[in-house]
């Protein structure tokens, strides 16, 4: 998480602290003070400060109308936190979810705070060659932990769909490039108009899905969500579970391991993509391991490979990229977004949806491939 600071809305921190001393007294003590972490969180983020010196977090959703009743819900983010807490997977300790809006204003969680490091560069400066290695195989190896979680052994079992992930996840992309694509810009008075081969990729999804698989999925799990020992190489906690579900686990696997498309000689990358400086340190910073390395330890645990349906993962992850800044982009043709940086980010587009087309055609001569090799029966 980021640098704390001043709380940006306000909050009746009176309200707050008698709920918690009521609900949670093992744990909270007068004075409660708040502070709020930085930009960046769609759920607002807090460290609440106790009259005894510890420290704790909690998560809210943000106040006012929400455009979507399954956005922002902290609800299920402490569900899945409780669920996972005596598992072996690294999570923050949860203390209360209050759903009662009088409190504060929205519902919220409180969780532990926990003390550690965070790498917003996925190359890993500024520590050893041996740690860069032991940290990203930290961060796999504790993806792996977390799919191999049965989802009925932690009561998680009605936490999403049991199957089809990615047949769902097409359905749902192409009801959204279609009403993106239908736009208007408010000055040329033209619609933005489709992403470059989405209709082709779609048609290439469909017709080619991976195996079906089932887990728990992190929905966002990177590097910079990942909180690490303060001194050793591993981690120790992972947050921001707002996008979790059960679903594939490739989706997980590509979010992470996203950096290594964009380095990877075997693709045309674009320019803008490639030239990214956390892209060339990934590059260039010794002790960085290798696709093949990672997908290896994730094996180890998990028990399965990966690796033959990666650059499927890849492309979807990346289409699924595209499509984001393409609805960036549509906000800024409605002057919804209207500042330089929106403008800039659905720009980005291009780029994403070109470069997941290059791992559509890879995974393409991959099966082809593999057709040609496999004995007739």
């Amino acid at each position: 998480m980021s640098a704390v600071g001043p709380v940006r809305q306000p909050i009746d921190v009176a309200s707050l602290e008698k709920y918690l001393i009521s609900h949670v007294p093992r744990c909270f003590r007068a004075p409660i003070t708040l502070k709020q972490f930085g930009y960046g969180q769609s759920n607002p983020t807090y460290l609440v400060l106790n009259g005894d010196g510890r420290k704790y977090v909690m998560r809210k959703k943000p106040p006012g109308s929400l455009l979507s009743k399954t956005a922002h819900a902290v609800e299920r983010e402490y569900r899945v936190l409780h669920s996972l807490q005596d598992t072996p997977v690294p999570t923050p300790r949860v203390h209360v979810l209050c759903e009662d809006s009088s409190i504060i204003g929205t519902p919220f969680y409180i969780m532990e705070f926990v003390k550690g490091r965070i790498f917003e560069n996925y190359a890993i400066p500024d520590v050893s060659a041996s740690d860069r290695k032991l940290i990203w195989k930290s961060a796999i190896q504790t993806l792996a932990l977390l799919h191999s979680i049965p989802p009925d052994s932690v009561n998680l079992q009605s936490y999403g769909a049991p199957s089809n992930f990615y047949r769902r996840q097409i359905s749902t992309w192409t009801k959204i490039h279609a009403s993106q694509s239908a736009t208007i810009d408010a000055e040329s008075k033209k619609p933005i108009g489709n992403l470059p081969h989405f209709h082709e990729m779609l048609k290439y999804f469909g017709d080619n899905l991976p195996q079906d698989r089932n887990t728990i999925v992190h929905g966002d799990f990177k590097i910079d969500n990942l909180i690490y020992h303060p001194t050793e190489p591993r981690v120790i906690g992972i947050v921001d579970w707002e996008l979790s579900t059960l679903g594939h686990p490739l989706s997980d696997l590509a979010n992470l391991l996203t950096p290594f498309s964009y380095i990877n000689p075997e693709v045309t990358v674009p320019a803008e993509i490639s030239a990214h400086k956390y892209n060339n340190d990934l590059k260039t910073l010794p002790g960085v391991p290798t696709p093949v390395e990672l997908l290896g330890w994730y094996k180890d645990i998990a028990g399965w490979d990966p690796a033959p349906d990666m650059n499927f993962a890849f492309a979807f992850t990346l289409m699924r990229g595209s499509a984001i800044f393409h609805g960036i982009a549509a906000r800024h043709a409605m002057r919804v977004a209207s500042s330089a940086q929106a403008y800039e980010n659905g720009e980005k587009r291009w780029g994403y949806s070109e470069l997941a087309w290059e791992y559509t055609k890879k995974h393409k001569k991959e099966v082809e491939s593999r057709k040609k090799i496999e004995p007739k029966l």
